[in-house]
């Protein structure tokens, strides 16, 4: 047998029975401390919490400059990135359906964010949005609709992808050039704002900038288990704080104040004027939220699953759904904003010796503690640092591999995976990927292309392979743990 597929114990945890009644599934899905569990319970169960605390330390000291990045990518202030991300790693641990995965801001919500913060002065508007595909995300999820992310066809989410990276580069423009003026958001108000200030470049911030990016490469290809971002922030810092002191070079106190010691605030929706305007806008912006939650936080589950080799247990799609959904719900209360699986942390957590979702909550913890202590130097990090930072995560999210891939799959998936990568930036997110659908299933309608082609780096078979591997393994579980009360 596995080492990860355990015999039962005298304490079984809870586990969903097969083919479920929707008050079984409602049950199942309340249970924080189910069967993702399990693999404490291997060997000495000390030294396997010791090591998902080790994978939340690490986790935490590189999610830090990360959130802070997000954040201010997406217009609002660091402080909200980096309890925004504890938070939902705590709510994910507990409610998610992966052992593995770890929940944060990501880089494909930065356009979503970013178009409302640019609308909307209040953080009202994202409260809602953000709660209602919270509701949205759980009814998905008890309704089983999991697997329904698997019909996205790959070249699609590729191009998605490389768009989103677009996106990310080009919001980094002004920090990266050093320019003192905040550019407009959209492919062609930056190009005109990158000419009309093209006189505040300074060469200081673009050297800062790559010296973070350079860093950050380098010490990720010596080890994973360095936390790059943090150290490329630090050095960073420390040369703009006293080599370059008087370079004229802007900190995260002088864009967004100070960061406050009290991270942890309570942030309830207000009333909502709902104009034809305003209710349009939710249902875009609520749309968009669950797609990027659904897409990110599925594909992020099946990675670890397939990463981590896990034999035991595997990722429930559905139940992640609905977590997921209380991530969105609950994140927005205490001062956040949306958040989702995150890829690149999901797999550091693992590298990096995670057993379970426990890694994810010391990670809660480990982060506010860190963020607290850190606070006064955190605000003093150079924007052009940050800057190199997310140009980083840019650059690292196009894989050739997946292009590659996509390359193979016919004349017809190349021109889906440049068509979305290129109307992503020039248009909107949701424009762009929901004219790729509509032209993917229009092309398959006439016969353009033999069979679907469903997500592959996200479904293997098909995600409802994995919904029906966790029922079984449920029902496995449950089975035998009934032989033992017999007994």
């Amino acid at each position: 047998m596995s080492a990860n597929a355990h015999s039962p114990t005298d304490n079984q945890l809870d586990v969903q029975p097969s083919d479920p009644t929707l008050l079984q599934r409602l049950k199942f899905y309340l249970t924080p401390f189910d069967n993702r569990y399990e693999d404490l319970r291997a060997g000495r169960w000390y030294l396997n919490v010791f090591r998902d605390f080790t994978a939340g330390l690490i986790v935490a000291m590189v999610a830090i400059p990360l959130a802070m990045g997000f954040a201010m990518a997406s217009g609002l202030p660091p402080e909200m990135g980096i309890v925004g991300g504890a938070l939902a790693g705590l709510i994910g641990a507990l409610f998610g359906g992966s052992k593995y995965q770890v929940y944060g801001p990501t880089a494909a919500f930065i356009p979503v964010i970013a178009a409302i913060t640019a609308k909307y002065d209040s953080h009202n508007f994202l409260i809602w949005c953000s709660i209602l595909s919270g509701v949205v995300l759980m009814v998905l999820g008890l309704a089983r609709l999991g697997r329904i992310v698997a019909l996205v066809p790959n070249s699609i989410v590729v191009g998605f992808t490389i768009g989103i990276a677009a996106v990310i580069a080009l919001s980094q423009v002004e920090q990266v050039l050093g320019f003192q003026t905040k550019l407009d958001y959209g492919l062609r108000a930056k190009a005109a704002g990158i000419l009309s200030h093209a006189n505040e470049f300074n060469v200081y911030a673009l050297a800062l900038a790559l010296l973070t990016f350079g860093v950050t490469k380098t010490l990720l290809s010596i080890s994973k288990f360095i936390p790059a971002p943090l150290i490329a922030v630090g050095i960073a810092t420390v040369l703009g704080a006293t080599v370059w002191a008087d370079k004229g070079l802007s900190v995260i106190r002088g864009a967004y104040g100070p960061i406050p010691d009290n991270l942890l605030r309570i942030t309830l929706p207000g009333p909502l004027a709902l104009t034809p305007e305003v209710v349009w806008d939710l249902f875009y912006f609520v749309t968009a939220i669950v797609f990027v939650s659904g897409v990110e936080s599925l594909l992020c589950s099946r990675m670890a699953d397939r990463l981590a080799e896990n034999k035991g247990t595997p990722y429930h799609p559905d139940k992640e759904l609905w977590g997921q959904g209380w991530v969105q719900a609950l994140v927005v209360l205490f001062n956040g904003f949306p958040h989702t699986g995150a890829l690149a942390r999901t797999a550091t957590n693992i590298k990096v010796g995670a057993v379970s979702p426990l890694a994810g909550i010391f990670k809660f913890a480990l982060k506010l503690l860190l963020a607290m202590s850190l606070a006064r130097y955190l605000e003093i990090v150079p924007m052009a640092c940050i800057g190199g930072i997310l140009m980083f995560v840019a650059f690292n999210m196009v894989k050739p591999a997946e292009v590659r891939e996509v390359l193979g799959q016919g004349r017809v998936h190349v021109f889906l995976m440049w068509y979305t990568a290129v109307m992503v930036p020039a248009t909107d997110f949701l424009i762009g990927v929901t004219s790729a659908l509509v032209i993917y299933g229009a092309l398959y309608s006439f016969g353009f292309l033999a069979q679907p082609q469903p997500v592959l780096a996200l479904a293997g078979a098909a995600d409802d392979e994995a919904a029906d591997e966790a029922d079984a393994y449920a029902l496995d579980q449950e089975t035998v743990s009934a032989g033992d009360d017999r007994r």
